[in-house]
């Protein structure tokens, strides 16, 4: 059943009510006793309207915010989410309409390839996201471990404690790891944004001096990781002649961070694609804790390859 929807730009006063919308939609459908709970107390509406306000939409019934919908853009590499819906207005459109807005943003920034994180189990969800010409691939992993205190990763550094004259400098270097990746992809502003909102840090492994590897985390309680936890949004090692050893030593140095914040637990994504990177992952006590399936548009790998090890999860 089709309601008379109004898709417009997500205001900050609306943050509030998107937030509960967030956590009602994703709790009922997960089951919980109180939906509300849903996250506990880390943040995925403030966060991502603070670092990116023009790619938050929300969709409003009779004067009513009953949706809303999140774009991310990594340079060349565009996601959304979380795209919720109030449950009492499943089924009647608005997600289609809410993804309308966000298509058109990514065909004006000129994104070459766009994802998305859903249900593996939800054949509706999937169908939604074929209509816009988006494939279902490979599993994706949200992996978590208890972190070990005794980590220690040393000559690793962190965005945090690079000078602000150097700033531009270190992102640049960020970007010619990212692009060997995928060409164009770019985490330089989601650095920033982590940095700017005091979410957590960014790990940058160098070897001889050269950047090696990066790896964007959250921290705490008010990020997308919640108390005790920190969460990897994005990590990655360059690749070369044995990026293993690379990725082994950036996984010790994401721990490391994860000790130095106190928190309990390290939760990490991984595509099932990259399949060296999962099992390393495995075998240094991650566990999957859930899994959904990545969505890619177009239908190609971008870079969820084998070759590649690369930690996200596009939710």
């Amino acid at each position: 059943m089709s309601v008379d929807v109004t898709i417009r730009a997500l205001r900050e006063t609306d943050l509030p009510e998107a937030d509960r919308i967030f956590r009602l939609a994703f709790g009922t459908f997960m089951g919980l006793p109180d939906p509300l709970r849903f996250a506990g107390d880390s943040d995925w509406t403030r966060t991502r309207w603070r670092a990116r306000p023009e790619a938050a939409f929300g969709a409003e019934v009779g004067g009513e915010l009953v949706g809303s919908n999140f774009a991310a853009r990594w340079g060349s590499v565009g996601f959304f989410g979380p795209l919720t819906v109030r449950p009492d207005h499943w089924d009647r459109g608005i997600a289609r309409r809410l993804l309308e807005p966000t298509m058109a943003l990514f065909e004006r920034c000129g994104t070459t390839h766009t994802g998305l994180y859903t249900f593996a189990q939800s054949p509706k969800h999937v169908a939604l996201y074929q209509k816009f010409g988006f494939h279902p691939r490979f599993l994706t992993a949200i992996m978590g471990k208890v972190v070990d205190h005794a980590r220690v990763a040393p000559g690793v550094g962190r965005y945090s404690e690079v000078p602000a004259a150097e700033r531009g400098r270190v992102l640049a270097e960020c970007r010619t790891l990212t692009d060997a990746l995928y060409p164009g992809l770019d985490l330089a502003d989601e650095i920033g944004a982590v940095a700017a909102q005091g979410l957590g840090d960014t790990v940058l492994l160098r070897e001889a001096g050269d950047l090696v590897g990066l790896a964007v985390c959250h921290c705490g309680a008010g990020s997308e990781a919640g108390s005790g936890s920190c969460y990897v949004k994005f990590g990655a090692v360059r690749p070369c002649p044995d990026p293993s050893a690379l990725f082994e030593r950036l996984l010790t140095a994401c721990e490391a961070l994860a000790a130095a914040r106190d928190t309990a637990f390290l939760v990490a994504g991984v595509n099932l694609a990259r399949d060296d990177a999962y099992r390393r992952m495995r075998a240094r006590g991650f566990r999957t804790e859930v899994q959904g399936v990545a969505m890619h548009r177009p239908n190609e790998p971008g870079y969820s390859r084998a070759d590649r090890h690369v930690i996200d999860d596009w939710r």
